[in-house]
């Protein structure tokens, strides 16, 4: 059984290939290509952030050196806080705790869990 963090990183590589084979491509399509939900698509997206391997220009997403790192750094940066108080929460509470909508969570999500600062369980 693969666990979500291992997930995380496959989802990631699933986006990285549709980008490398298709060029630049709007989330809706991303997922389309990739068979991924929201949520995953995001957690994806904050992971290559985090490689540094992901840019948005408009409404699309590219392989090139991020541009998100201000926004999903920060975001991730909210997620820490909160979890360094040694809170366990539950993820689905996250997004109401930090105030942030369930795609920048993700995204921040993913970012975390691509610099191994985080477990998750189901």
């Amino acid at each position: 059984m693969i666990d979500i963090i291992e997930e995380f990183g496959l989802d990631a590589g699933r986006v990285w290939t549709a980008l490398n084979s298709r060029g630049p491509l709007a989330a809706t399509q991303l997922m389309e290509d990739t068979s991924l939900r929201t949520h995953e698509l995001y957690a994806a997206i904050g992971w290559l952030a985090r490689e540094n391997k992901i840019s948005k220009d408009r409404e699309l997403y590219k392989l090139d050196e991020t541009n998100l790192t201000g926004k999903i750094g920060r975001d991730a940066g909210k997620i820490w806080k909160l979890l360094a108080t040694g809170s366990k929460v539950d993820t689905t509470y996250i997004s109401k705790l930090t105030e942030m909508n369930e795609r920048d969570t993700y995204s921040a999500l993913g970012w975390l869990a691509r610099e191994d600062k985080i477990q998750i369980k189901r």
